[in-house]
């Protein structure tokens, strides 16, 4: 668990958090393994989790308008990227496909109902998650802007 500090303190989502914050935040991190192929999230289902890459490379693949049989790679992240920041907001569906492409591949793994009651209990840690979100959103959607106008 403390092996996940560092990566932690890179997050832009815990920027700000004291260490022992961090500590509070590792606790309720859950460790998977995925290899090479597997899949960590699909896109269309529940996105009650943030995912944190410690070690590997994820793809992240959305299904193409034209056929939903067809996915089109994105991205790719690695080391200290989160995925389904979005979750904390609306826990609404995901956005998009995750798939392992190293070999082998450890996500952190944050339920959203563990995070929630974190912050309920430490609402400074809360606040600072929450402002550390908003401004990710604030700056998603200007460059969204500036790329489509």
């Amino acid at each position: 668990m403390l092996h996940i500090i560092p990566i932690l303190r890179e997050i832009e989502l815990f920027s700000s958090l004291q260490d022992e914050d961090l500590h509070l935040i590792a606790e309720i991190c859950q460790e998977r393994t995925y290899h090479k192929g597997d899949i960590i999230s699909s896109q269309g289902e529940l996105g009650n989790e943030v995912l944190i890459i410690t070690q590997g490379y994820v793809e992240i693949l959305v299904d193409d308008r034209r056929d939903p049989l067809i996915k089109r790679i994105v991205a790719n992240l690695g080391e200290g990227q989160i995925i389904g920041e979005m979750g904390l907001v609306d826990q609404g569906t995901r956005s998009a496909t995750v798939r392992a492409i190293d070999e082998p591949t450890f996500v952190q793994v944050i339920e959203y109902k563990d995070l929630k009651q974190l912050c309920e209990n430490n609402t400074k840690i809360g606040y600072i998650i929450m402002k550390n979100l908003a401004a990710d959103i604030s700056f998603k959607l200007r460059h969204a802007n500036i790329l489509s106008g």
